[in-house]
């Protein structure tokens, strides 16, 4: 009993963490930063500058939102990036399934060996998924910080 409480809290809880990364990946205010008295203008006062992981987005005080999508040809690294965080993404919904099926108390997957086999690639797979995504947020911190993330 204890061996699958256990199982069901660490699948509940791996879950719904990668539940939580997928519904951030939604998100549009990933970075956002406030520009005061830039424009040259005395109506524009205040500016919101902000990105995601699509688009990066300008928003002046009259509320008007220019958004400018990220091109196709970015720099080679930000293609790795984000083909990262999609594997990331991916290996943990294939490490739910594997979780799931690998599970004492459910009755699909085959038997004790067979179980054991698919919960330890589910728990490796939300590993590497996990490992995964924390490099775009790393990087994102890194270059948000510095002087050239604004738009010119």
């Amino acid at each position: 009993m204890r061996k699958r409480l256990i199982q069901v809290s660490g699948f509940l809880i791996s879950t719904l963490g990668w539940l939580f990364v997928l519904c951030t990946m939604a998100m549009d205010y990933w970075r956002i930063t406030q520009i005061g008295g830039q424009g040259g203008s005395f109506i524009i006062k205040v500016a919101w500058y902000w990105s995601n992981l699509w688009q990066d987005c300008f928003t002046d005080s009259t509320a008007v939102t220019n958004c400018r999508d990220f091109p196709v040809l970015l720099k080679g690294f930000l293609y790795i990036l984000h083909c990262l965080l999609m594997c990331g993404l991916t290996l943990g919904f294939f490490g739910a399934i594997f979780c799931f099926v690998g599970m004492e108390c459910t009755y699909i997957g085959g038997g004790g060996k067979n179980k054991d086999m698919l919960l330890f690639a589910g728990s490796v797979f939300h590993f590497v998924g996990g490992k995964y995504c924390p490099w775009y947020v790393n990087f994102s911190k890194c270059h948000f910080f510095s002087n050239r993330h604004f738009l010119v």
